[in-house]
């Protein structure tokens, strides 16, 4: 029952009370004094008093029980309104809402009441806002840091994952979410069913799809456990990439070496014919300026991949600088009857590119294209685009399988090893192409049919796209 209502109740029946002692009461005391009178004639009137008292006492018993409902009620409403509205900011604040604050009307008790609930849903308030900015800073933290962090709690739930464990471990399900949709890998399993148990779980190293992650895994101390992964697969790239390098230069040293060697132990004997001897010794003298060649072109190559050497570029006249490169080569092109020939666009017959790297580059395409070239022509071409020009060389050699073709820029990269040695190419050519065209801002093209020919070209930016670059 409502507090209105009970005390209403409540003054009814004091009144009630009240008027019933008072009726009583007189009752007793006419009857009393009518009797004391004795003649009969008074007893008749003492009973028209008596209840005529009676009816006033009823009449004003009835107004008074009005009056004081009336007054009851308005107290109980105006004590009720502020009891109703603590109720609903308890309520509020127990369902999550720190916004609601009482209104602190009423009583001074009532008003003490609020005061008190006020401190409260403010330090619910201001504790929710220090949690809020530690969630906050600890989400930006995880966030920020290279490697992935699950963290899995006791129930082995993924309840804490950020985005860079996302993506390597190729998850999006919201958190929480059980912790199988974990990769299978035995390790990262085995790991996670340890420090789940409370232990220790010694570094190791995953596999996911294409990818090598280091993971840590360490328990928490009230249950569960937090993981940590680390993408080591550029690294394994570079290790891989170090000692493929290794090898290849070895192999590419080797030979020569080989060669020299084998012919120094012939030249030892003094028995040897004089025109033997001519012919090692120019043997020998090829093998070690290929070696020449090969430290060379590996210098070079480190200075450009380094940043020990930049680009000076300026406007160079294509002609000019291709008759300088083709004149030493023709006596073995008329050898191969293969024709040098130079077509320039119309509006690319000047470059903007370092006069240094823009005779390498064409040295570089030249010899291969004229190595790999039996019979038929080798042309130097330029040709202009949007953003500025191409230089390259087009032969109607033997051409490379399209197989071959995204890995042709890779150092000593051959897609006929056996015969690239031969020729005497050291497979750094175009290696040292691709890093020049890309110290200008430019780019590399390769196209090739086999038995029909090849074209690669270097991209060259205008001096008004560098600048804006």
């Amino acid at each position: 029952m409502r507090l209105a209502y009970r005390f209403t109740l409540l003054a009814g029946v004091v009144t009630t009370l009240i008027i019933a002692s008072v009726w009583i009461a007189v009752g007793y005391r006419a009857r009393a004094a009518a009797s004391a009178v004795t003649p009969t004639s008074m007893v008749a009137s003492s009973d028209a008093l008596l209840a005529q008292t009676h009816r006033d006492l009823l009449l004003i018993g009835a107004v008074a029980f009005l009056l004081t409902a009336v007054a009851v009620r308005a107290l109980a409403r105006r004590t009720e309104q502020p009891l109703g509205e603590l109720r609903d900011v308890a309520r509020a604040l127990a369902g999550g809402d720190l916004t609601r604050r009482p209104s602190l009307i009423g009583t001074y008790a009532v008003g003490e009441l609020g005061d008190a609930l006020r401190k409260i849903a403010e330090q619910l308030g201001a504790r929710d806002r220090a949690l809020t900015a530690e969630e906050e800073l600890l989400v930006a933290l995880t966030e920020s840091l290279n490697e992935g962090v699950v963290a899995v709690n006791a129930r082995q739930q993924v309840v804490r994952i950020n985005e860079t464990a996302r993506l390597l471990l190729r998850l999006r399900e919201p958190v929480p979410f059980p912790a199988e949709y974990l990769p299978r890998d035995r390790t990262l399993r085995e790991a996670l069913v340890a420090v789940l148990a409370g232990m220790e779980a010694l570094p190791g190293e995953v596999r996911v799809d294409d990818r090598t992650l280091s993971l840590t895994a360490r328990p928490l101390p009230a249950g569960g456990a937090v993981l940590a992964l680390y993408d080591l697969t550029p690294f394994r790239r570079l290790e891989a990439v170090r000692r493929d390098f290794v090898a290849n230069v070895s192999h590419e040293l080797r030979t020569p070496l080989t060669v020299i060697t084998g012919f120094v132990e012939t030249l030892q004997d003094e028995e040897l014919p004089p025109d033997l001897r001519r012919q090692f010794l120019g043997m020998a003298a090829g093998n070690v300026q290929r070696m020449q060649r090969i430290v060379d072109d590996l210098l070079d190559l480190s200075r450009i991949e380094s940043g020990g050497w930049l680009p000076n570029p300026i406007e160079q006249d294509v002609g000019a600088v291709a008759a300088e490169i083709v004149a030493p080569m023709l006596d073995a092109a008329r050898a191969k009857h293969v024709a040098l020939r130079l077509e320039l666009g119309a509006d690319a017959a000047t470059i903007y590119a370092d006069s240094t790297a823009t005779r390498q580059i064409l040295s570089n395409l030249t010899e291969n294209a004229l190595r790999h070239t039996m019979s038929g022509e080798v042309v130097i071409f330029t040709e202009s685009d949007e953003t500025g020009a191409w230089l390259g060389v087009r032969d109607t050699g033997i051409g490379i399988g399209a197989e071959h073709l995204p890995r042709i820029f890779e150092r000593f990269y051959r897609a006929d090893p056996s015969r690239s040695r031969e020729a005497g190419g050291t497979g750094l050519g175009l290696a040292i192409v691709r890093h020049l065209a890309e110290a200008h801002g430019g780019r590399v093209r390769a196209e090739s049919t086999p038995g029909v020919g090849t074209t690669i070209a270097a991209h060259f930016p205008r001096s008004e796209q560098l600048e804006l670059s």
